[in-house]
Protein backbone atom coordinates (compact mmCIF):
# COMPACT_ATOMS: atom_id res chain seq x y z
CA UNK A 1 0.00 0.00 0.00
CA UNK A 2 1.40 3.37 -1.00
CA UNK A 3 0.68 6.82 0.35
CA UNK A 4 0.55 5.76 4.01
CA UNK A 5 1.44 8.66 6.26
CA UNK A 6 3.17 7.66 9.52
CA UNK A 7 3.85 10.04 12.40
CA UNK A 8 4.41 10.11 16.14
CA UNK A 9 1.29 9.93 18.26
CA UNK A 10 0.47 12.66 20.76
CA UNK A 11 -0.80 12.42 24.32
CA UNK A 12 -4.35 13.32 23.29
CA UNK A 13 -4.47 10.11 21.20
CA UNK A 14 -3.68 7.81 24.13
CA UNK A 15 -7.22 6.45 24.48
CA UNK A 16 -7.69 5.92 20.72
CA UNK A 17 -4.45 3.94 20.44
CA UNK A 18 -5.35 1.90 23.53
CA UNK A 19 -8.73 1.01 22.02
CA UNK A 20 -7.04 -0.01 18.77
CA UNK A 21 -4.78 -2.39 20.71
CA UNK A 22 -7.77 -3.84 22.55
CA UNK A 23 -9.63 -4.39 19.26
CA UNK A 24 -6.76 -5.99 17.35
CA UNK A 25 -5.59 -8.28 20.16
CA UNK A 26 -9.04 -9.38 21.29
CA UNK A 27 -8.93 -12.65 19.34
CA UNK A 28 -5.68 -13.80 20.94
CA UNK A 29 -5.87 -16.91 23.15
CA UNK A 30 -3.80 -14.87 25.61
CA UNK A 31 -6.69 -12.46 26.12
CA UNK A 32 -9.13 -15.26 26.74
CA UNK A 33 -6.82 -16.60 29.42
CA UNK A 34 -6.33 -13.18 31.02
CA UNK A 35 -10.08 -12.47 31.06
CA UNK A 36 -12.03 -15.71 30.46
CA UNK A 37 -15.45 -14.05 30.13
CA UNK A 38 -15.48 -12.42 26.69
CA UNK A 39 -18.20 -9.96 27.65
CA UNK A 40 -15.79 -8.44 30.20
CA UNK A 41 -13.12 -7.60 27.60
CA UNK A 42 -14.46 -4.12 26.65
CA UNK A 43 -14.54 -3.11 30.30
CA UNK A 44 -10.94 -4.16 30.95
CA UNK A 45 -8.55 -4.21 27.99
CA UNK A 46 -8.88 -0.58 26.81
CA UNK A 47 -8.07 0.58 30.35
CA UNK A 48 -5.18 -1.87 30.64
CA UNK A 49 -3.63 -0.78 27.36
CA UNK A 50 -4.10 2.88 28.22
CA UNK A 51 -1.67 2.44 31.12
CA UNK A 52 1.03 1.14 28.78
CA UNK A 53 0.35 3.45 25.85
CA UNK A 54 0.39 6.48 28.13
CA UNK A 55 3.73 5.40 29.56
CA UNK A 56 5.20 4.91 26.08
CA UNK A 57 3.92 8.30 24.90
CA UNK A 58 5.79 9.92 27.79
CA UNK A 59 8.96 7.82 27.85
CA UNK A 60 9.22 5.99 24.51
CA UNK A 61 8.04 6.23 20.92
CA UNK A 62 4.57 5.60 19.53
CA UNK A 63 4.22 5.69 15.75
CA UNK A 64 0.77 5.72 14.17
CA UNK A 65 -0.78 6.09 10.75
CA UNK A 66 -2.73 9.30 10.26
CA UNK A 67 -6.03 7.45 10.48
CA UNK A 68 -4.96 5.88 13.82
CA UNK A 69 -5.67 2.38 12.53
CA UNK A 70 -2.11 1.08 12.97
CA UNK A 71 0.45 1.68 15.68
CA UNK A 72 3.88 0.63 16.93
CA UNK A 73 4.60 1.16 20.62
CA UNK A 74 8.28 1.23 21.65
CA UNK A 75 9.94 1.66 25.03
CA UNK A 76 13.62 2.01 25.87
CA UNK A 77 15.08 -0.61 28.17
CA UNK A 78 15.75 0.04 30.90
CA UNK A 79 12.64 2.23 31.10
CA UNK A 80 11.32 4.29 34.02
CA UNK A 81 8.87 2.41 36.20
CA UNK A 82 5.19 3.22 35.79
CA UNK A 83 4.29 5.30 38.84
CA UNK A 84 1.56 3.63 40.88
CA UNK A 85 1.47 0.68 38.51
CA UNK A 86 -0.01 -1.86 40.94
CA UNK A 87 -2.91 0.42 41.82
CA UNK A 88 -3.52 1.31 38.17
CA UNK A 89 -3.43 -2.34 37.15
CA UNK A 90 -5.84 -3.35 39.90
CA UNK A 91 -8.27 -0.61 38.88
CA UNK A 92 -8.09 -1.56 35.21
CA UNK A 93 -8.11 -5.34 35.48
CA UNK A 94 -10.26 -5.73 38.57
CA UNK A 95 -10.84 -9.36 39.61
CA UNK A 96 -8.47 -10.60 36.88
CA UNK A 97 -5.44 -8.64 38.07
CA UNK A 98 -3.66 -11.80 39.30
CA UNK A 99 -3.34 -13.17 35.79
CA UNK A 100 -2.01 -9.85 34.49
CA UNK A 101 0.65 -9.96 37.19
CA UNK A 102 1.47 -13.52 36.17
CA UNK A 103 1.92 -12.37 32.57
CA UNK A 104 4.13 -9.48 33.69
CA UNK A 105 6.34 -11.86 35.64
CA UNK A 106 6.70 -14.27 32.69
CA UNK A 107 7.60 -11.42 30.36
CA UNK A 108 10.09 -10.01 32.82
CA UNK A 109 11.84 -13.38 33.08
CA UNK A 110 12.14 -13.51 29.28
CA UNK A 111 13.66 -10.05 28.86
CA UNK A 112 17.31 -10.07 27.76
CA UNK A 113 20.04 -9.69 30.36
CA UNK A 114 23.68 -8.93 29.83
CA UNK A 115 23.12 -7.46 26.35
CA UNK A 116 23.19 -3.79 27.26
CA UNK A 117 20.48 -1.21 26.59
CA UNK A 118 17.94 -1.93 23.89
CA UNK A 119 14.54 -0.92 22.56
CA UNK A 120 11.44 -2.99 23.37
CA UNK A 121 8.66 -3.24 20.80
CA UNK A 122 5.78 -3.59 23.22
CA UNK A 123 3.03 -3.66 20.56
CA UNK A 124 2.63 -3.60 16.80
CA UNK A 125 -0.98 -3.53 15.59
CA UNK A 126 -2.83 -3.00 12.34
CA UNK A 127 -6.62 -2.88 12.23
CA UNK A 128 -7.99 -6.16 10.79
CA UNK A 129 -9.49 -4.33 7.79
CA UNK A 130 -6.02 -3.15 6.74
CA UNK A 131 -3.87 -6.19 7.47
CA UNK A 132 -1.86 -7.69 4.62
CA UNK A 133 -1.02 -4.34 3.03
CA UNK A 134 2.51 -3.92 4.39
CA UNK A 135 1.59 -1.32 7.00
CA UNK A 136 3.12 -3.26 9.89
CA UNK A 137 6.34 -3.71 7.92
CA UNK A 138 6.48 0.00 7.20
CA UNK A 139 6.10 0.83 10.88
CA UNK A 140 8.87 -1.62 11.72
CA UNK A 141 11.27 -0.28 9.10
CA UNK A 142 10.71 3.30 10.21
CA UNK A 143 11.96 2.71 13.75
CA UNK A 144 14.55 0.10 12.80
CA UNK A 145 16.29 2.73 10.68
CA UNK A 146 16.44 5.06 13.69
CA UNK A 147 17.71 2.29 15.96
CA UNK A 148 20.39 1.20 13.51
CA UNK A 149 21.68 4.76 13.21
CA UNK A 150 21.79 4.98 17.00
CA UNK A 151 23.44 1.56 17.39
CA UNK A 152 20.56 0.17 19.48
CA UNK A 153 19.29 -3.43 19.20
CA UNK A 154 15.64 -4.31 19.79
CA UNK A 155 13.55 -6.97 21.48
CA UNK A 156 9.92 -8.11 21.36
CA UNK A 157 7.57 -10.93 22.24
CA UNK A 158 5.64 -12.25 19.22
CA UNK A 159 2.12 -13.33 20.15
CA UNK A 160 1.58 -15.95 17.44
CA UNK A 161 3.53 -18.14 15.01
CA UNK A 162 2.40 -15.86 12.15
CA UNK A 163 3.67 -12.69 13.82
CA UNK A 164 6.91 -14.49 14.69
CA UNK A 165 7.42 -15.14 10.98
CA UNK A 166 6.88 -11.46 10.21
CA UNK A 167 9.54 -10.45 12.69
CA UNK A 168 11.97 -13.08 11.47
CA UNK A 169 11.69 -11.48 8.01
CA UNK A 170 12.69 -8.16 9.58
CA UNK A 171 15.95 -9.38 11.06
CA UNK A 172 14.85 -10.81 14.41
CA UNK A 173 16.03 -14.17 15.72
CA UNK A 174 14.68 -16.38 18.49
CA UNK A 175 15.98 -15.52 21.94
CA UNK A 176 15.49 -18.45 24.25
CA UNK A 177 12.41 -20.59 24.70
CA UNK A 178 8.79 -19.42 24.25
CA UNK A 179 7.27 -17.87 27.35
CA UNK A 180 5.79 -20.49 29.62
CA UNK A 181 2.18 -19.54 30.34
CA UNK A 182 -0.39 -21.91 31.86
CA UNK A 183 -2.80 -21.91 28.91
CA UNK A 184 -0.17 -22.47 26.21
CA UNK A 185 3.56 -23.07 26.73
CA UNK A 186 4.30 -21.58 23.30
CA UNK A 187 2.00 -18.57 23.37
CA UNK A 188 4.67 -15.88 23.07
CA UNK A 189 8.06 -15.94 21.38
CA UNK A 190 10.92 -13.71 22.59
CA UNK A 191 12.89 -12.32 19.64
CA UNK A 192 16.02 -10.20 19.32
CA UNK A 193 17.22 -7.93 16.51
CA UNK A 194 20.88 -6.90 16.58
CA UNK A 195 22.00 -3.62 15.08
CA UNK A 196 22.11 -3.80 11.30
CA UNK A 197 24.75 -1.99 9.28
CA UNK A 198 23.82 1.28 7.62
CA UNK A 199 25.30 2.69 4.46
Amino acid sequence: MTGISVRQAVIAEEETVARLLATVFDELPLHSWLVPVRERHPAIFPHFFRILVGHALRHGTVHVTDDLRAAAVWLPEPAPAIEGYDALLSAACQEHVGRFHELDEAMERAHPTGLGDYEHLAFLVVHPDLQGNGIGSRLLRLHHETLDRAGRPSYLEATSPASRQLYLRHGYTDLGEPLALPFDPAAMYPLWRPVHGTE
